[in-house]
Order: structure tokens, then C-alpha cells, then sequence
């Protein structure tokens, strides 16, 4: 008998027909005997219904009571899906974020786990229910309702199976696994079998849709191994796992996007410290993250700094630095919201050179002009003209010759 944590997307539960196709796979593998917890998402569309809602009636809701609106598409999918399973003749239980006692911090919209009380749910798995839990939500230490952000069913998912040291967490979605890139732009695109902890996190980071980055985190620290599939189909699948020699040899494994950028330019930034300290903190305390940073060489005592942010942020983003360039006496501001980044993972690159060079020369060939540069052990991303996205995945794609195992 294994612990199995299943966690169904939006795509996945977006109806009752294919709630009742997800209850058949949970019956499938309870049937073979193993425990099972399942993680639902809301139905698709409906958290953003819920976000139209809320921002009809203010421009800024108060962030609690967004949390506590916006996560009710959940509940109504976990008990849906429960008076499914108990109709078929088996026992089932569905638990909200609060009963399950999935304890998060106060920061609204973008909470973080600090811990999960495993009783209860230990408590029915031993009368052998199906426990069904809410994704994408928590509850602080006062009682609030809190959400963990888009996609946080994901992390919702893999926080439940190392806190309860499950076997494995299958993430079923919409797509049957993890690909060299967007099948959608990239007709080549190959199906990995296996990916790394490592790649997998960055390739989230860069752009790739299929899981949340934070999940990834938690499994690479709790060593869960998180296995992608299609809730539509038997085929395929990825899993996600440690590295090992033979996913080293590949320099590459895929290639990204994230059309989700902007990008902000401080034009004569004075050359000093803590100058960059003061245009920073502002979006640090309104949690607004900073993606890539470059800053040009002092010239007569000024310099240019270039940051990229996320799309959604940059009206908060541009009026916090619009007063902290006045305050330095910086000459102005400039924004481009019409750039995406585009990047190139794979543990290989530690080990290769070269793997710089190849990209750069791909992306001239196509006449693609790299804005900015970004670099890490495993990836090296680049931003560009929104309007050369597509053209840019394909061209690294071949250049790598990912379509080939």
C-alpha cells in the first residue's frame, strides 16, 4: 500500500463530467489499494471570475477579504467531487485549507506554508477515506483565510505529501508531461520522461506554465518525487526527481518564455551607494518581485539601471519608482511593457561551453536583438521584442537540436 497525493488542475475539474472522470482515476488507484489525497483546483475560469468580482466593486480590495472570496472556487469543487465519490459507494471527505490547519503566514495573495497539521487527515486516512483538500489555500495564525497565489494548488499539493511523506504527488493537468518547449509555438517540441528538480524550477521560473515554482521548491527540499500527467489520457507523463549522470549529458533540455514582463529603465541614475537600495525597497515592501537586473558602466559620476517586473505590476511598479528617481534626482523613467524573455535550461551547461555562444548566434541569424542578459549555472535567458517570441523558441529549439533524444 503506497500514500498517494493526486492533484487535479482547473482544466481537470472544470465541469461535472469531468469531475466524474477524476473520480474514476482516484477509485482506479484506490482500488489498487493505496491511500489517497486529492488536491483540487477550482473549476477553469472561475478564480478569475471571482477576481472580476471583487474588482468591480474596488480598485484595490482589502486583502483579506479578496483571499476569502477568490478562494471559494475551491470549495465548491472539493465537495462536488466528495458527494461524487460517496454516491459511487466509497467514503470520502472534502477539507477546506482552515480545517486541514494548513497554516500560512498574513501576506495576502502570496502566502507561504510554515506548517501543516497532518492529524486530521492521518485520522480519516486510517478509516479509509478518500481525503479530498482544497488547493490554493490556507489560514493564518489568527484564523484568516490566506491563498498562496496562481497556481498554488500545486504547492498546496506537494506541501501535503512531504509533510505527510506520501510516495509520490501526481499533478494531473492538461498537458501529458513536460516538454523541450510550448508544443502550442514549438511543433518539434518533445515529451521529457524525466526532468530535474533543478531544470524543472527554472523552466518554471522562465516562463513554463505546468507548475508552480514553489511546488518545486518543496519537492527538491523534501525529496518528493512529483510525477506530471494528463487527466485526459494514460499516455505519457514526466517525472520530476533528483538529477543524475544521464540527464547531465544533455546540454540542454528545453527552452522557455514569459511574455508576462516589463521593463523599467532609470535614466542618469547618480553613481553612489544606496541608490540602488532606495529604488528597490519601495517594491520589495508592495511585494512586487524583480526578475532581471542590469546596471551600465558609471559615466560622469551617472549610470542607467534596468530592471523587469511583472506585466500586471508595472503601473505600481512605475509610480513607487517614478518618486524614488524625483527623490535621487535620476533623469527619467522609462517602460516597455512589449518585451518577453526567453530562456535555455539544462544541468548539461555546467559542464559544456560554448552554450552562450550557440544561443546568441541563433537568435542573430533570426534578427532577433537581445535587450537583456541573464545568467545562472543551469539557464541563461535573454529578453527581447514581444513580437519575436515564437521565432526566437523555434530557432534555440533547433539550434539544440532538442527534437531528437
Amino acid at each position: 500500500m503506497a500514500l498517494v497525493v493526486q492533484k487535479y488542475g482547473g482544466t481537470s475539474v472544470a465541469d461535472i463530467n469531468k469531475l466524474e472522470n477524476v473520480a474514476r482515476r482516484v477509485l482506479k488507484s484506490k482500488e489498487a489499494g493505496n491511500d489517497i489525497i486529492v488536491v483540487l483546483s477550482a473549476m477553469a475560469g472561475e478564480t478569475d471570475r471571482l477576481i472580476q468580482l471583487a474588482h468591480k466593486v474596488a480598485d484595490e480590495p482589502d486583502g483579506r477579504e479578496y483571499d476569502a472570496l477568490i478562494s471559494t472556487g475551491e470549495q465548491l469543487t472539493v465537495t462536488l467531487l466528495s458527494i461524487i465519490l460517496n454516491r459511487m459507494g466509497f467514503r470520502a471527505k472534502s477539507l477546506l485549507g482552515y480545517q486541514v490547519k494548513i497554516v500560512t503566514d498574513r501576506s495576502y495573495t502570496k502566502a507561504r506554508i510554515f506548517h501543516i497539521d497532518t492529524k486530521k487527515i492521518c485520522k480519516e486516512l486510517k478509516k479509509g477515506t478518500i481525503v479530498v483538500v482544497a488547493g490554493f489555500q490556507g489560514v493564518d495564525k489568527d484564523g484568516n483565510i490566506t491563498t498562496l497565489g496562481r497556481g498554488g494548488s500545486d504547492t498546496s499539493a506537494v506541501a501535503l505529501a512531504a509533510a505527510l511523506k506520501a510516495d509520490v504527488c501526481d499533478i494531473y493537468t492538461d498537458v501529458d508531461g513536460i516538454y523541450t518547449a510550448d508544443p502550442n509555438i514549438c511543433r518539434k517540441a518533445r515529451r521529457l520522461s524525466r526532468i530535474s528538480y533543478d531544470e524543472m524550477l527554472e523552466m518554471a521560473r522562465a516562463g513554463a506554465k505546468v507548475l508552480q515554482p514553489r511546488s518545486i521548491e518543496l519537492a527538491k527540499k523534501y525529496e518528493v518525487p512529483v510525477y506530471v500527467r494528463s487527466s485526459f489520457t494514460n499516455e505519457g507523463g514526466t517525472l520530476v526527481t533528483k538529477e543524475d549522470m544521464e540527464m547531465e549529458r544533455e546540454v540542454v533540455c528545453g527552452v522557455t518564455y514569459d511574455r508576462d514582463q516589463a521593463k523599467i529603465t532609470v535614466v542618469r541614475v547618480p553613481d553612489r551607494p544606496g541608490i540602488a537600495a532606495r529604488l528597490f525597497t519601495p517594491l520589495a515592501h508592495h511585494n512586487i518581485m524583480v526578475d532581471m537586473i542590469i546596471q551600465n558602466a558609471s559615466l560622469e559620476g551617472y549610470t542607467d539601471l534596468t530592471f523587469t517586473v511583472s506585466r500586471k505590476e508595472i503601473k505600481k511598479a512605475h509610480e513607487l519608482v517614478e518618486q524614488v528617481a524625483r527623490e535621487i534626482g535620476a533623469d527619467r523613467v522609462e517602460i516597455d511593457a512589449d518585451v518577453s524573455k526567453i530562456s535555455i535550461i539544462g544541468v548539461g551547461m555546467i559542464s559544456h561551453s560554448g552554450v552562450a555562444a550557440k544561443m546568441f548566434t541563433a537568435l542573430a541569424g533570426e534578427g532577433v536583438n537581445i535587450l537583456m542578459i541573464s545568467t545562472s549555472e543551469i539557464k541563461l535567458s535573454c529578453v527581447i521584442q514581444e513580437k519575436y517570441t515564437e521565432l526566437a523558441v523555434s530557432a534555440l529549439h533547433d539550434a539544440f537540436d532538442l527534437d531528437k533524444r
